[in-house]
């Protein structure tokens, strides 16, 4: 059999098994480790939630036929860079296309920090000054739910027809009418592997006497109480509350206190790797990658043996945003799969583009084994994800994190 009839047939394995995958993310989508992947992206969004909004807000009126501009706002390392000419290659691919002008901003270093600086605009309705912008399932699912995103033309992205199958109807968006993958990765454990070669196994070994005060945190508190929560042997799919979140809090808190954790922060805790502040800590799984790319071999990533977890970031036109048909086609350009490839042979996250991982080959095979972008069934089978939490206890829950990490 062919390699491109084995992937034929893969997908359409695939996209079976989409319907029958149980809660329990870029792959080559190969046997059981392709099935457990479709699973666990499955996972990500399909149990059924509030879609209401608490705001009756009408979109922008869309500027694109007049203006040549799309304006995005991305985490930082998440687009494919290149140091000599100190540009970004496909989006100058997509310059050259498209005639538009881009206005590319490294503006998100969290969730909730991001979402904290925009949220009064977004209410009124207002221009946040981004067309796009990126972010995760949970975050995205709130501002979606309160009529903070506009809906998509698919017309527009013709390539849509390339998103993952087990993508393509997600619990907060079936049928992705406002949404589309970006990238998906993993949370799992850092360490410096010439500071501390003895190296983890699982979160408790944060807090070694060897690390003390050189463990970083990240502050996105459905990263940090997930993994914590995992270390306790709870089943962060299952039916955990109030007293499962306090046990996962309270080590937190004890951690902090006690100085083991030296900061708890969003994705600037790769600085703190760099200059050797932090030897080890929880940390996304392409910010490793990319690091050891660039900044020598220094650091290992693993998933928890206790489980870490596995997640999507998502585009969305906010409600406000006046250049939506010129941000649609800045989304199909990135669905291309020798585009989609360009930029997961830099950002080493998994891709959401079907195809991709073909035109991989022929960018750097070298990358094809690396379980950090197409996933071994050992990865998989310690990747996580955690029940949809309704409304008042992501609240609760946040209000109680972020009072004990002093934001």
């Amino acid at each position: 059999m062919s390699r491109q009839r084995a992937l034929n047939d893969q997908r359409m394995k695939l996209s079976q098994a989409i319907g029958h995958a149980q809660a329990s993310r870029r792959g080559v989508l190969a046997g059981a480790a392709g099935l457990a992947l479709a699973g666990l992206l499955t996972a990500c969004g399909t149990k059924g939630a509030n879609s209401s909004a608490t705001a009756s807000l009408a979109p922008a009126t869309d500027l694109s036929d007049t203006e040549k501009l799309v304006r995005w706002a991305n985490w930082t390392l998440y687009l494919d860079y290149d140091d000599k000419a100190k540009n970004y290659p496909t989006l100058q691919q997509f310059k050259k296309s498209s005639g538009l002008e881009v206005k590319y901003v490294e503006d998100i270093d969290s969730n909730d920090s991001y979402y904290g600086k925009v949220q009064s605009q977004l209410a009124a309705g207002q221009d946040i000054g981004q067309d796009l912008i990126v972010l995760t399932d949970w975050m995205t699912e709130r501002v979606m739910r309160l009529g903070y995103a506009q809906e998509l033309d698919h017309a527009n992205i013709p390539n849509i027809k390339n998103l993952l199958p087990a993508l393509k109807d997600v619990r907060f968006d079936p049928g992705r009418t406002k949404s589309l993958t970006w990238q998906s990765g993993y949370t799992g454990l850092v360490w410096n592997k010439e500071a501390f070669p003895k190296g983890l196994r699982n979160v408790e070994d944060l807090w070694s006497p060897e690390l003390k005060g050189r463990v970083t945190l990240l502050d996105e508190m459905r990263d940090t109480i997930p993994i914590l929560l995992l270390d306790q042997g709870i089943d962060i799919a299952g039916q955990w509350g109030q007293d499962e979140f306090a046990g996962a809090l309270e080590v937190l808190d004890e951690n902090i206190q006690n100085g083991q954790i030296r900061q708890v922060k969003g994705n600037s805790y790769k600085q703190d790797l760099i200059s050797g502040d932090a030897l080890a800590g929880i940390a996304y799984s392409g910010d490793i990658t990319q690091l050891n790319y660039e900044e020598g071999n220094k650091w290992e990533f693993i998933m928890p043996e206790r489980g870490g977890l596995i997640w999507s970031d998502n585009f969305t036109v906010p409600i406000g945003a006046t250049h939506k048909k010129n941000a649609e086609k800045l989304m199909d350009f990135y669905y291309q799969p020798d585009v989609a490839a360009e930029v997961a042979a830099y950002v080493n996250y998994l891709c959401p583009v079907v195809g991709a991982q073909q035109e991989m080959e022929k960018i750097d095979p070298d990358l094809v084994n690396d379980p950090l972008i197409f996933p071994t069934a050992e990865f998989l089978n310690n990747a996580s994800t955690e029940r949809e939490l309704s409304v008042e206890e992501e609240n609760d829950f946040q209000n109680q994190f972020q009072e004990v990490i002093g934001v």
